[in-house]
């Protein structure tokens, strides 16, 4: 069996994460950025297993090309609970559980009117695992599921395929659930957002670079889009004086979307599995 050292704690910085690589041929990475330099600095490490998806969040791509190294994320771990997220912050938004909360914590009692979710459009933006399994869960709640993916694509069930403006002009709650790339970054800005409908509901539950930030900032002080909730965030964590965190019309988590023991559970099994799988048999570089 090969030499293993398991830690438990994120990296302090890049060179805490650069000594505790050195010297390894393979590694299982989770909260902590591969760049340039900690790949440099590690020439021996040539198999790498992220656990999470969206690798170009984790790491330079470039310079895991040009060291040679084997860089491969695990995916549909999250699927069900990011899913389930996207809908309860929709919901919420709809039902303005989060506003209502902060006024009986203020000590105001007044009734908060929103609205049922019975027959609303729930818009889906990408129908990858994530995806589909959101327009599943939003379909059964008894509401038409309108979907964009950027290429040809397979809807589930009672979910209707629609061109991109259609979609975001007809949501009532617009979710995105397409990979960040260079082709996605700030792929929401001014002018998407203010397409949508009034009184409509922005979910992210993606990657926070995804949406221009200050177009989101100044459409919600405008009422496009009307609310916002958001698991992600180009700054984590949020600073305490963040602008977003002065607004009334958004509910705000932790980037926690995915973290259920459930889903914990698939991704340490499915990347130990996949690292082991990989030792067995190196590729080139192995």
């Amino acid at each position: 069996m090969p030499d293993m050292d398991i830690r438990f704690d994120v990296p302090a910085n890049e060179d805490d994460l650069i000594h505790r690589l050195k010297g390894r041929s393979a590694a299982l990475v989770y909260m902590a950025y591969l760049s340039r330099r900690v790949l440099k600095a590690c020439p021996e490490l040539k198999t790498i297993v992220y656990l999470s998806t969206g690798l170009a969040t984790h790491a330079d791509l470039d310079a895991v090309a040009e060291f040679g190294v084997d860089l491969t994320g695990v995916k549909g771990y999250g699927d069900r609970a990011v899913a389930e997220h996207a809908v309860v912050l929709g919901l919420c938004a709809l039902r303005r559980v989060a506003e209502a909360d902060r006024a009986v914590r203020a000590g105001r009692f007044d009734l908060v009117l929103s609205e049922e979710f019975q027959g609303k459009t729930f818009g889906v933006v990408g129908l990858g695992g994530i995806g589909c399994e959101t327009a599943r869960i939003a379909s059964v709640l008894g509401m038409r599921v309108m979907a964009w993916n950027r290429t040809p694509a397979n809807p589930p069930a009672d979910c209707e395929l629609h061109e991109l403006d259609a979609v975001i002009a007809n949501a009532d709650i617009l979710s995105l659930h397409i990979a960040l790339s260079d082709e996605t970054r700030g792929f929401f800005d001014r002018r998407r957002l203010a397409r949508m409908k009034p009184g409509a509901a922005l979910v992210n539950t993606a990657r926070a670079e995804l949406v221009d930030e200050d177009a989101l900032i100044a459409g919600l002080d405008a009422g496009r889009p009307a609310y916002a909730a958001l698991d992600v965030f180009h700054s984590e964590p949020l600073p305490p004086d963040h602008r977003l965190n002065r607004l009334d019309n958004v509910t705000l988590t932790s980037h926690s979307a995915w973290f259920t023991p459930q889903a914990v559970g698939r991704l340490l099994h499915a990347g130990f599995a996949c690292l082991a799988e990989k030792l067995k048999s190196p590729g080139p570089g192995g």
